[in-house]
């Protein structure tokens, strides 16, 4: 019989994160566009908005990021956008980094 290994201390925060179950709404474009611009407004994500809507307390930023998800024929058309090969995703994430950084810099 082996014994219960115990988590990394690393692993202990996640250990909440993986009980936590995501609710999905559909509420519509006019309503999805209004959290959006209200959510911006306030400097909150869209998860925090909700949570703060309906009075949970929203969580604090650890750092303000965004997530895309990128498929193997839109890291080969960056690739070519980019001029880099298609398997340099690193150079491509930083080039992609780079031209979201322009979108502070021209406001």
């Amino acid at each position: 019989m082996s014994k219960k290994k115990a988590l990394p201390k690393s692993w202990t925060k996640s250990k909440k994160s993986i009980r936590a179950v995501q609710v999905v709404f559909d509420l519509g474009v006019d309503t999805a566009r209004a959290i959006r611009q209200e959510a911006s407004a306030q400097d909150l994500s869209f998860s925090d908005l909700i949570r703060k809507s309906v009075g949970l307390t929203p969580k604090q930023p650890v750092r303000p990021r965004f997530s895309v998800s990128l498929s193997d024929e839109d890291y080969k058309s960056l690739a070519k956008r980019y001029g880099v090969k298609e398997e340099d995703k690193e150079t491509i994430r930083l080039k992609m980094k780079e031209e979201l950084m322009e979108i502070k810099e021209s406001k």
